[in-house]
């Protein structure tokens, strides 16, 4: 499977995003799909996953205000953020994989297919 990121951009504090992970070459069936996010001089770090079997897991940061989906009909995992603050500016990751075992779920290490990243600025 390949992967698209997109729906980022520039807001204020405050505002919403939703981003969206959609699949090329195979669908999301199967698999764990997850969002991850990174800023310069800092590692990936773990966003929210929407597991294969249905749950889902956020970081603590997030948990609250971001929510992550599965659109069965676009065959796309979206990442709904509400009331983003500056320091949720970072380029977001969305990456899947069919092997993630439950406590791995949060660790960038245990995907194997990412998408090319889309750029969320927070700023007034």
């Amino acid at each position: 499977v390949q992967l698209q990121a997109f729906g980022g951009g520039l807001v204020q504090p405050g505002e919403s995003l939703r981003l969206s992970c959609t699949a090329s070459g195979s669908t999301f069936h199967g698999y764990t799909v997850a969002w991850f996010r990174q800023v310069p001089g800092k590692e990936r770090e773990f966003v929210a996953v929407f597991r294969w079997t249905g749950t889902t897991l956020y970081a603590d940061s997030v948990k609250g205000r971001f929510t992550i989906s599965r659109n069965s009909a676009k065959d796309a995992v979206n990442l709904q953020m509400n009331s983003l603050k500056p320091e949720d500016t970072a380029v977001y990751y969305c990456a899947a994989s069919r092997t993630v075992i439950a406590s791995s779920t949060s660790s960038p290490n245990a995907y194997s297919t990412w998408g090319q990243g889309t750029l969320v600025t927070v700023s007034s």
